[in-house]
């Protein structure tokens, strides 16, 4: 009876250190570091049409995301492998970068008192 709670053990620990290879959440994901700077030349209603653009953004790349982590979920399951993040689909970075271009743009925005303009 030991034994086989040991294997059970040793195959939960195995299959713990597999998805640790897997794509993370979007909602794990840290911004990137974009300096404001580059907005600081947008008017209010332009930072917020570039704040709405970047919604829709990263929308899109946390779908993207989901869906490999999905496929590294399922690799993992069913041949041991994190096969999304393995062949490319794993897009973190790119949820990082508009990640960090919401943050930059929220800051041009505070600092040019924009708020009444905020989608």
């Amino acid at each position: 009876m030991r034994a086989v709670s040991f294997v059970g053990l040793v195959l939960f620990g195995l299959t713990a250190l597999m998805l640790t290879g897997c794509a993370k959440k979007p909602e794990a994901i840290a911004p990137a570091y974009v300096s404001h700077m580059q907005y600081m030349s947008y008017n209010c209603p332009q930072l917020a049409s570039e704040a709405a653009r970047l919604d829709a953004a990263l929308a899109q790349v946390s779908q993207a995301q989901r869906n490999a982590r999905s496929g590294d979920v399922a690799g993992v399951i069913l041949l041991g492998l994190p096969v999304s993040s393995m062949s490319g689909s794993n897009v973190s970075d790119q949820v990082a970068s508009v990640k960090g271009q919401q943050v930059a743009v929220q800051q041009a925005m505070n600092l040019q008192n924009c708020g009444a303009y905020r989608y």
